[in-house]
């Protein structure tokens, strides 16, 4: 579930919480989300360091390790973080722990192990070598007209496509092409230089907002589609009954009437 706006907010969480704070130990216990390190290299390059910041793209948390290279996470399906004081066991679903001096503890929670924990030298040299395209809050709007020059496939695939575009996945894509009013399944290399400037618009104004609101599905607007991702809803907009589609691979929500 974590798309650009839960990640977004996860990288505030952490500047908020857990900067400038002597790591004192480490402790994975998911050996299998490790990528391209293990559980010894992990506590050899954070324990002693301090982080000093925070980046973000797409879908991707960095966090800068003072003095050495950068702690990488992504957060799969379920993952999330929790601050909090060194008192009893972590939570449930604890597979990364760092302990601080000052007695408190930054932990990665993923109740299924899909997510990834890894050791990068940079962000610019890992957007690189994953291939991953421009983050979707970076696009201007003659930026994103050109990506879709020549795109092939639906504008749905397109906008999921972490290699073309970063950071949006089925949730976001679905509210985004909600409110250009754009059926999912519709040919990317069919969009009219209007359309592309209505979704670019919806990109922004749905991401900004959903990051404001904290990607906290109980406070976005009634108005988006995202409450009513339901087949026994109705289109908060003209009252249709909301349709299950499957584009991409993926099992997805419209409107009939206002995207058609």
């Amino acid at each position: 579930m974590p798309e650009l706006p839960d990640v977004e907010c996860l990288r505030r969480y952490v500047d908020a919480t857990s900067l400038h704070q002597t790591i004192d130990a480490v402790a994975v216990d998911a050996p299998r989300m490790l990528k391209d390190t293990s559980a010894e290299k992990l506590r050899a390059t954070l324990e002693g360091k301090t982080f000093r910041g925070t980046a973000r793209h797409g879908k991707h948390l960095l966090i800068d390790v003072a003095d050495g290279p950068w702690l990488m996470l992504h957060f799969g399906m379920t993952g999330r973080l929790d601050y909090a004081r060194q008192e009893g066991e972590p939570p449930r679903h604890t597979r990364l722990e760092i302990r601080f001096a000052e007695g408190y503890r930054l932990v990665g929670i993923w109740q299924r192990r899909l997510g990834e924990i890894a050791i990068v030298t940079d962000p610019a040299s890992f957007i690189e070598a994953r291939g991953l395209g421009p983050d979707a809050l970076d696009l201007g709007l003659d930026a994103f007209e050109q990506l879709f020059a020549g795109r092939r496939g639906t504008i749905k695939s397109a906008l999921m496509d972490q290699r073309f575009i970063a950071g949006l996945g089925n949730v976001y894509s679905d509210e985004i092409l909600f409110r250009a009013r754009i059926d999912a399944a519709r040919q990317a290399r069919d969009l009219t230089d209007a359309d592309l400037a209505e979704l670019h618009r919806a990109l922004l104004h749905v991401l900004r907002l959903a990051i404001e609101r904290q990607a906290d599905p109980e406070r976005l607007p009634d108005s988006w589609l995202l409450p009513h991702r339901s087949t026994s809803a109705h289109c908060p907009r003209c009252g249709t009954r909301i349709e299950k589609v499957e584009t991409a691979g993926r099992a997805g929500y419209r409107c009939p009437n206002c995207q058609a």
